[in-house]
């Protein structure tokens, strides 16, 4: 049982990357939500902009790793059970979390998560604030880039978050790293042992127990 600050419904659900994805958390009716979900099968999650051509096909197969796209923007993450938490937070418009700027709207979530692993211990870690920092591998990997409301730790970032709205709901997905896999990601998308070597720095895994870490988020909600 986790507890969360009164007003957010917290619910543990086991669903294929797929399914998770396509389930509908902002239709009208939408209240305070935070979805931890359990990966029970790997993932690569493509961006609503990337092509399945995107993929290596065989390499993925080889590795039993599915190929999903979600309909947030931004670039791949690949979802292995162990390496990432993958949390969804939902909040409805009016709210008073809500914000109409969808670039400042991810800011409090960012603090959240600062705040949940500073109670774990984890520290050094920063929210970036301002434009969208892009780099050569930002549209292919999502970890390469830095979006608004991400958290970083020493640099690296640590915690991507991308954003569905609509009118009724705004649903913010985030994925903790524990480990950052470059090879595997860069495999899955047919990258060379070049873009590995640049790639390896621009994210970092943190080491805590995800069952602690998303009871020290819900502590941490507003």
């Amino acid at each position: 049982m986790t507890s969360a600050s009164p007003g957010w419904r917290v619910e543990h659900v086991a669903l294929d990357v797929s399914a998770a994805h396509e389930a509908d958390l902002t239709a009208a009716g939408a209240t305070r939500l935070v979805r931890v979900h359990e990966i029970t099968r790997p993932a690569l999650v493509l961006g609503s902009t990337q092509r399945a051509s995107d993929v290596d096909a065989v390499a993925a197969a080889a590795a039993g790793v599915d190929i999903v796209r979600r309909r947030s923007g931004g670039a791949a993450v690949l979802l292995a059970r162990g390496d990432v938490l993958w949390i969804d937070v939902v909040v409805p418009a009016g709210d008073a979390l809500w914000h109409p700027d969808v670039a400042v709207a991810f800011e409090w979530l960012g603090e959240v998560w600062v705040r949940a692993l500073a109670a774990e211990g984890i520290r050094r870690t920063a929210v970036h604030r301002g434009a969208l920092v892009r780099t050569r591998w930002s549209d292919r990997v999502c970890f390469a880039g830095l979006g608004p409301g991400e958290v970083t730790r020493d640099g690296a970032k640590v915690i991507g978050i991308s954003q569905r709205r609509t009118r009724h709901a705004a649903r913010f997905q985030c994925a903790v790293l524990a480990r950052w896999d470059v090879v595997g990601i860069a495999t899955l998308l047919g990258l060379d042992a070049a873009a590995v070597v640049e790639l390896a720095p621009v994210a970092a895994g943190v080491d805590v127990d995800h069952e602690r870490l998303v009871t020290a988020f819900a502590a941490a909600l507003p």
